[in-house]
């Protein structure tokens, strides 16, 4: 009797230990396939699925100039994008997968020809990478939902943070307070928009 208990121990122990490790050290893609943002709207952290699209669909859903700006890290002309002087209360959603990235309460007139903000919705929401293209060296900002190239960050913003988020408006997606969903709330299906630069 003894003995049996002793293997049936040692079987549970093992089961328990499986079990503690799968739950610590699942596969990185799998912890790779959805991201923490804040949702502006209501200002608490959800998990999202990560947006990954061939590049036939990106073609598909996007302009041709949304397309090469987030998807092949391009840049709209100087003052010709549809944000630049834009003054309406909102937010301003990835264009490629719909999260909130920055909101008008910290969008200031750089005199750039690109819409700035001096912070994000949440530093959850955005990622910096190094950018070493044109022999500089920069900060690009990405959506951490979809990886879209949104911009660049630079030291030289107001205060309180001191940064400068230039951002390309054929990026972003205007949403009024209240006028759609949030979509941590819902599945987001952003249109191609013709015609905003």
């Amino acid at each position: 009797m003894m003995k049996m208990n002793s293997r049936i121990g040692k079987v549970m122990a093992m089961a328990l230990a499986m079990l503690a490790y799968g739950m610590h050290h699942e596969p990185a893609a799998r912890l790779e396939q959805h991201v923490v943002i804040v949702d502006a709207q209501t200002g608490k952290e959800v998990v999202m699925e990560r947006v990954e699209k061939t590049d036939a669909e990106w073609k598909k859903q996007l302009t041709p100039e949304q397309y090469t700006v987030t998807r092949h890290k391009g840049t709209e002309r100087p003052f010709s994008g549809l944000y630049n002087h834009h003054k309406e209360t909102g937010l301003y959603r990835c264009v490629c997968c719909g999260i909130d990235l920055f909101g008008s309460d910290t969008k200031f007139d750089s005199g750039t020809g690109w819409p700035s903000f001096w912070a994000p919705v949440s530093m959850r929401n955005v990622l910096l990478e190094t950018d070493t293209n044109f022999f500089m060296r920069r900060t690009e900002v990405l959506c951490a939902r979809c990886h879209a190239h949104v911009g660049h960050v630079f030291d030289d913003g107001p205060p309180p943070t001191g940064k400068r988020y230039c951002i390309n408006s054929v990026a972003l997606q205007f949403a009024k307070p209240d006028a759609s969903p949030s979509p941590a709330a819902t599945t987001f299906k952003p249109e191609a928009t013709s015609g905003q630069r």
